[in-house]
């Protein structure tokens, strides 16, 4: 989202005031012909260099308290084109005096704060010599007090003509939230329309240093749920797999007995609940250390049972080796379907970690109907979330390479794919499955 507005006259004062009392030896900038964008750290800054224990954290709404030195508060925002940036920071000191480091563009300044009600202290400029994501860190210095500041937000003022920033801009409907987490993306893929399809075949790699804490990567998804691995913690990762309830809600206790997905079976060691806050439903999921850089296999069916249900079942393996294990069997009331919706998505569950980079890698996506033939599947259509779509975050991409599609999102990087566009994959059909569903666990 692109929001623009002027400068408020207390807040240009104080900034040019600051700027002729001699604390920047910068050239004065024009009202008139600048733009303003006030970017609120609680949508779009994140902590990149932790301290164990700190009480620094950036908060869902209003100024993130900076108190130890060793913190490292890094704001993202987005701009089209090269130009000049002024910098300051909207801060409260609550008690004493504070010197913070801003660092922009190979550049360092230094702002000193006294204590008081909120104010915009002046930074520094830069000039930009390309467009694309800026990172700018915020180091607290000194203290006289308890913390060095409350910084509501870094506030940038560019004379460049047409100059547009994108950013988290508020928190309606809970920007700041999905702001942060990132943008999520898809990969819809082309499916014969003139089949009764039962089975949806994948094979999915995340390259290794693509893996953050609070990735899923989706490999099989149908329209009543999703199948994928995700990195819980940096000592547990799963294999999940979920069905929803046809009943709407995201309280699964609101479902009623007729409309519960209902458990048929799951694998050894497999974990089965009900999941919510995104519709609800069944959810099952494998504590399992999968490994980046390995390429792993995913097996799911959708088949009616004929009495106004229909059962969803997945497996799991890793390409090169010949066992399956199953996760679970679930039937869902009130659906008789096959396979729809076939898709693949890449998100990140975890805000803290929205400003590190993801990506997985789709190849050898099949489809068998119930016939037993299998189709092989090589275009998909690329599409996001309302964070992607609504021009909050633009670090997310995907295509095809070769014979594997691929998702990215996170990271903050500036290769990005317009969404809404198709691309083919190489088919690879001496890869076809072999599958004997009568040995399927």
């Amino acid at each position: 989202m692109i929001r623009i507005h002027s400068s408020t006259r207390r807040d240009y004062l104080m900034l040019m005031g600051g700027l002729l009392a001699g604390l920047l030896l910068l050239p004065s900038v024009d009202a008139a012909e600048s733009a303003t964008w006030d970017i609120p750290l609680a949508g779009n800054a994140f902590i990149t260099k932790p301290e164990v224990g700190s009480k620094d954290g950036v908060p869902r709404e209003g100024a993130m308290r900076l108190e130890s030195p060793k913190s490292v508060v890094s704001v993202y925002v987005h701009l089209n084109k090269p130009g000049r940036l002024e910098m300051a920071l909207r801060l409260t000191v609550p008690e004493g005096t504070s010197t913070l480091r801003v660092q922009a563009a190979g550049q360092s300044f230094t702002v000193e704060a006294p204590a008081g009600a909120s104010r915009v202290a002046p930074a520094g400029h830069v000039e930009l010599a390309a467009p694309g994501y800026v990172r700018v860190d915020l180091v607290g210095l000194k203290k006289s007090g308890p913390i060095f500041a409350d910084v509501e937000s870094l506030v940038v003022t560019s004379p460049t003509k047409d100059l547009k920033a994108s950013f988290v801009a508020n928190n309606q409907g809970n920007m700041f939230y999905w702001g942060r987490r990132g943008p999520s993306v898809h990969l819809s893929y082309e499916l014969p329309t003139d089949k009764d399809l039962e089975y949806a075949y994948s094979e999915l790699t995340v390259p290794e240093g693509w893996d953050p804490v609070g990735s899923y990567f989706m490999a099989n998804g149908f329209r009543e749920g999703y199948f994928g691995i995700q990195v819980n913690s940096t000592t547990e990762r799963r294999i999940l797999f979920s069905v929803w309830s046809p009943f709407k809600t995201d309280n699964p206790k609101d479902i009623p007995a007729e409309a519960r997905v209902e458990l048929l079976a799951k694998g050894e060691g497999v974990h089965v609940g009900e999941f919510g806050n995104e519709g609800s439903g069944g959810q099952s999921y494998l504590v399992h250390p999968w490994r980046a850089g390995v390429t792993y296999r995913f097996l799911t069916s959708v088949k009616p049972d004929g009495k106004g249900s229909t059962i969803y079942a997945a497996w799991f393996g890793e390409v090169g080796k010949t066992d399956w294990r199953l996760i679970a069997r679930f039937r869902r009331p009130q659906t008789d379907t096959h396979l729809k919706g076939f898709h693949s998505f890449l998100e990140n569950f975890n805000p803290a970690q929205g400003w590190l980079g993801r990506r997985g890698e789709h190849g050898n996506v099949w489809v068998g109907d119930v016939t037993g033939a299998w189709h092989e599947v090589t275009r998909a259509r690329l599409t996001g979330d309302g964070t992607a779509s609504g021009g909050h975050r633009l670090d997310y991409a995907g295509g095809a390479e070769g014979g594997h599609f691929f998702l990215r999102n996170g990271g903050f990087f500036n290769e990005r794919v317009d969404l809404g566009q198709s691309f083919d994959r190489r088919a690879t059909p001496r890869d076809r499955p072999r599958i004997d569903a009568a040995k399927l666990p």
